[in-house]
Parts: C-alpha cells; structure tokens; sequence
C-alpha cells in the first residue's frame, strides 16, 4: 500500500486547519526511523512508531516501551501518521482528535533483524504482515533489539501487540521512566512544561 492510501484514515480524523499536526507528503529521510511519543490525551500513553512504506506505523503502548525483557507491553495499532509526525511536538487543540500534550520522550534509527528459519532476512513490511517483527533500536534512550509480536486478531475484537525487549546487552532493569516526569529528547521539557509554553505560562 503506497503512503497516500496509508494516510487516509489519519487525514479523515483530522481537520487541519484547527490541529498543528503534519498533513503529510514530504517524503523521506533516507534512512529507517523511529520515535516513541508520550501523549497526555483522554489516557495518558507512549506512541511508538517505526518508518515503514513511506509512513509511520504506530502502536499506542500505555505503559510504554521497556528496556527489561521481563516487560510484555501491550500495543494497540492506531492509522499510520505521515513521515512528519516524526518531528511533532506540541499541543493537539480541545475537541480535536487525541487532544492533549505530545512530546518527544525518543527518537533515533532502527535495523531489520527479522530472519527466517534459514537465517535469511524477512523484509520488514513483510514480517509485520505476518504477526512478527524484530528490529534494532539506536535512539537516544532505547537501544539493542526487540521484537513486535501480535497476540490477536482484528474482527470482533481490536488486534492486540506485545513489544518485548531482547535479552541483550542493553537490556536493563530499569523498565520504563514515569511519563509524567519523562522529557523530551528534543526541548528538555516535561508534558506539564510543553503544555505551560503552549498557554504562555513558560518559558
């Protein structure tokens, strides 16, 4: 599916002329890219998203990425988000779709590390499609391998993920930080700081 097509649900949800999120169509960096975003909105929750085809594919992750391999985090899949949203930080307005504070808690490049019983690489789109997708992370805060698995089906029920962190060298015990104290990995700010700037009440 080409990125235009992919970003149909995200668009339908919007109105852009009230929201400050990215519309999409810039294309590119050239190179595979993640973010991981903490989203104040109706719940509070980590949004993780690996640039795959062209677009963002996204899971909503509520208590966030790990780095203990102990964790199985559940992640629910939302609509793809352009390549843009890769840079978005700030507030989504009130009434709007997924209102409320965005950060940018990490950010960075990921590798393809799915294989198949021969050892031979899996294309990644492809792994994703089949329920199960391993990759290495190189971001500020997260980094070694993981995998992305999915437990369940969509129809009745919503499909439902597992993000598991490899039991490698950076694995740690240390989990996942409190969201509320987390700060971006681009301005140092806290969501509480984003939003204050946002009203004129920060610096």
């Amino acid at each position: 599916m080409v990125a235009t097509n992919a970003l149909a649900e995200y668009r339908r949800r919007r109105d852009f002329t009230k929201t400050a999120e990215p519309k999409g169509g810039r294309g590119g960096r050239g190179n595979s890219g993640f973010v991981v975003q903490i989203h104040d909105a109706s719940t509070l929750h980590f949004d993780f998203r690996l640039e795959v085809g062209g677009a963002l594919k996204s899971w909503a992750v509520p208590k966030g990425p790990s780095l203990d391999p102990h964790d199985k985090r559940l992640a629910m899949p939302t609509e793809d988000h352009p390549l843009e949203y890769r840079d978005f930080e700030g507030v989504i307005a009130e009434r709007e779709y997924g209102a409320g504070t965005v950060i940018i808690w990490d950010e960075g490049t990921y590798r393809n590390l799915t294989t198949d019983r021969r050892g031979h690489e899996v294309v990644f789109a492809d792994a994703l499609d089949e329920g199960h997708a391993s990759f290495w992370l190189d971001g500020s805060k997260l980094h070694g391998g993981f995998a992305l698995t999915r437990t369940r089906l969509g129809g009745g029920h919503r499909e439902a993920w597992l993000l598991v962190k490899h039991d490698d060298r950076r694995a740690s015990a240390q989990g996942t930080p409190d969201p509320r104290r987390a700060r971006s990995a681009r301005s140092g700010r806290t969501l509480r700081q984003l939003a204050a700037q946002a009203q004129g009440d920060g610096p």
